[in-house]
């Protein structure tokens, strides 16, 4: 595939107004996509915050791979950063995040309650890259829709307080990814998530490397989902031509349509239709700091 790249004008304006409001932040609530955790942490995100307390939460949790999502969160707590599990859709996981806030701003709370403060607002910002389910949290959170959602990447295209009761306002932000991915695989991870427009991609060559990754790590789901058994050194324009035929997605001359069998397999991994997927593991993370 091509490189990767993916900066509307409208993210760097994000990371000016993010440096603009963070002195007025007590934390910063950091929401991944517990499919991608690592691919999908905005490197920039470090310096933009300024060092502000920070809570990492797991979202899509519902659509990842239990036992890894859980690796994944004693490998964050490591490094030092509160942790929850959240699948924002559905709500699971949600009511544990304003006492996540509150444990995680004791002392300043306490100095607060000392000097007769023990009302005063907390400001948290919410930041992650686009698709992350920012806004679905955020009025999960608020127990109604304050903060517009859609799933999709880009509908925040500016700051918005949102008031969600108990002398606490959360700061949803657009969504932002970084200039350059140095990383191509991470790139491509972020892709199959649709953290990166698919106007912007080409889908069925998007659809060959997620067949790839699914034979490799998953095979059990495409035979299940597909009743397609990936052969040894298929590749994977070969299995979303088996695929298609399987589904009966054909065009005259008896050819496989690629283009919808694209499109749906792109659309069925997303839903969570083919299951429960992580698409990098804590220990190749480990291993990598290891030999570095």
């Amino acid at each position: 595939m091509q490189d990767l790249h993916y900066f509307p004008g409208h993210m760097k304006k994000t990371q000016r107004a993010i440096e603009e409001v963070i002195k007025k932040v007590d934390a910063v609530c950091e929401i991944l996509d517990a499919r991608i955790p690592l691919s999908s942490r905005n490197p920039d995100i470090d310096a933009l915050t300024a060092g502000k307390p920070r809570l990492i939460v797991l979202n899509h949790t519902d659509q990842a791979d239990s036992a890894k999502t859980k690796l994944w969160s004693a490998y964050f707590r490591c490094c030092g950063y509160a942790v929850m599990e959240t699948a924002a859709k559905s709500g699971a996981g949600v009511k544990e995040f304003v006492p996540a806030v509150r444990a995680l701003l004791s002392e300043k709370l306490q100095r607060y309650a000392e000097k007769g403060q023990a009302g005063r607002t907390i400001r948290v910002m919410v930041v992650g890259i686009p698709n992350v389910g920012k806004s679905t949290f955020i009025n999960r959170v608020a127990g109604k829709i304050r903060a517009k959602a859609e799933n999709r990447p880009g509908v925040t295209r500016s700051n918005q307080w949102v008031n969600v009761g108990g002398s606490l306002e959360l700061l949803d932000t657009p969504g932002i990814l970084w200039p350059k991915f140095e990383d191509q695989a991470a790139a491509l991870r972020l892709a199959f998530i649709g953290a990166i427009r698919d106007e912007v991609m080409d889908l069925e060559e998007l659809a060959c490397a997620l067949m790839e990754f699914l034979a490799r790590d998953y095979p059990a789901c495409l035979l299940e989902r597909y009743k397609v058994s990936p052969e040894t050194g298929e590749s994977g324009y070969d299995l979303l031509c088996r695929t298609g035929r399987k589904r009966g997605f054909l065009i005259s001359g008896g050819e496989v349509d690629t283009e919808r069998m694209a499109k749906v397999l792109m659309d069925e991994f997303r839903s969570g239709k083919l299951g429960r997927f992580t698409l990098e593991q804590p220990e190749a993370v480990q291993e990598q700091r290891y030999e570095e």
